[in-house]
């Protein structure tokens, strides 16, 4: 399932085998929340992109248009038309983050929906059922992520239970895989990681991780919600020595180029985030040399692609001034450009990185690009 090829110091190059094909790792998964990339792309796109792995959400999906539409038509891939992996996320993260009214208990938890004010519940058994439903590659652990700062007694309770809640993941979970009619049974199961900003409760959850059975990989969930960017390095940097060597790890909702590399040099082998698509929607375009504003005036009368040498399709057919003229107008073209060239800059950035441990260079690689990727042009 997971195999490690090489590594540079923690940082580790590797290859990772599911239902619906190979993927190189380290790797970035581009998020299509709904079932589709906002920006107006498909499944063809992401493919020419260079996406591995394309990443839904369980409690969307089960808001609308149900998990068990999804299910009646053959299970995500074919609804979508997506023929690679896919990682759906649990619907915790969705329930502590959009619903202003929650109530959670042992059982799990009962909120109002973000569409239409209805109540959900939603606990371990609940979020297995959906994502078997959806027919994912990996389903993810359902946990609580508390917000940053959160006093250690709550986080203490919180991660507890998160823990209770993965050992009946890991139940249903293989109930569900023997039903007849499951639509993928492939599916693994990846845990969740919880502890807030307190080493010692990471450390504690990963050491009840590390000595469970049952699941196939480990998320780091609970990060980049508040706390600062060197606080979220310092939890990586004290949970990683205890999570299991030979299965992969995913930094959860994580993040800029920079983050990416230093989630790398800290043993992280899958990255998520929707900046790349949200950021580009607004003009926010990523380049070797930093960022850029394409709606800035400097480029009304820009020749140039957004980065020369870029082979995206946008860079290959388009100038600056265009793009900035689309933005202007507000073209819904606009907003597909450049999220084409946003998502094959960070599926390529991970290309880049691979190359370098395999090279043996990557050292130098984040040497050179953690801090440049960084810089606002």
């Amino acid at each position: 399932m997971f195999q490690i090829i090489k590594t540079n110091g923690k940082a580790r190059r590797g290859v990772f085998t599911c239902a619906h094909g190979t993927v190189q790792t380290p790797v970035f998964m581009n998020v299509g929340t709904q079932g589709a990339i906002k920006g107006a792309l498909d499944a063809g796109d992401l493919e020419g992109l260079g996406c591995q792995i394309e990443l839904s959400n369980t409690y969307h999906l089960h808001v609308r248009p149900g998990d068990q539409v999804v299910k009646a038509m053959g299970g995500l891939h074919r609804f979508m038309g997506w023929n690679g992996p896919i990682l759906t996320d649990s619907g915790g993260f969705q329930v502590f983050s959009l619903a202003k009214r929650k109530d959670i208990k042992e059982e799990g938890v009962t909120f109002h929906s973000h569409v239409d004010g209805r109540y959900i519940f939603m606990g371990p058994e609940e979020s297995m059922t959906i994502q078997a439903n959806l027919g994912s590659d990996i389903a993810m652990a359902f946990d609580e992520c508390v917000a940053n700062p959160s006093t250690y007694e709550y986080v203490e309770r919180s991660v507890r239970r998160t823990q209770r809640w993965l050992e009946r993941c890991v139940a249903k979970r293989r109930e569900l895989m023997a039903a007849p009619d499951c639509v993928n049974p492939g599916q693994m199961l990846f845990a969740i990681n919880q502890g807030g900003t307190y080493p010692d409760l990471r450390i504690w959850h990963a050491k009840q991780i590390s000595a469970m059975e049952g699941y196939e990989g480990v998320g780091i969930g609970g990060l980049a919600v508040g706390e600062s960017t060197q606080t979220m390095y310092d939890i990586i940097d004290a949970v990683e020595p205890y999570l299991p060597e030979d299965k992969p790890r995913y930094l959860m909702g994580v993040g800029t180029p920079s983050n990416i590399i230093e989630g790398v040099a800290r043993g992280v082998d899958f990255f998520d985030c929707v900046m790349p698509a949200r950021n580009a929607r607004h003009g926010k375009l990523f380049t070797w040399n930093g960022t850029i504003n394409i709606k800035n005036e400097k480029y009304k009368l820009d020749e140039r692609p957004i980065e020369e040498g870029c082979q995206c399709p946008t860079c290959r057919s388009h100038s600056r001034a265009y793009l900035r003229h689309l933005f202007k107008a507000e073209e819904m073209l606009a907003m597909r450009l450049a999220v084409t060239h946003n998502l094959w800059f960070y599926n390529h950035l991970m290309g880049a990185i691979r190359d370098a441990l395999d090279e043996g260079t990557f050292d130098r690689f984040r040497a050179e690009y953690s801090a440049r990727l960084g810089t606002r042009l």
